[in-house]
């Protein structure tokens, strides 16, 4: 994959906190459907980046036939 730095950053960023404040302590994660979109996302980047078209051609060939 050419962009593996982009899935990276991605990555680290659905991870870490959306915000966070100083003295107060105040953290706040990014949603959840945030995080299962860039989940998905991230998925498919690595499905595309494999081998072959995702389809398996194959030769059906009934029992008893010669």
């Amino acid at each position: 994959m050419p962009d593996d730095s982009l899935a990276d950053v991605i990555r680290d960023n659905a991870s870490n906190p959306k915000s966070a404040k100083g003295d107060s302590a105040s953290v706040e994660q990014h949603s959840l459907s945030d995080q299962i979109e860039a989940d998905r996302y991230l998925a498919s980047r690595k499905a595309a980046g494999g081998k072959g078209l995702g389809v398996k051609i194959s030769k059906m060939v009934p029992p008893g036939a010669a």
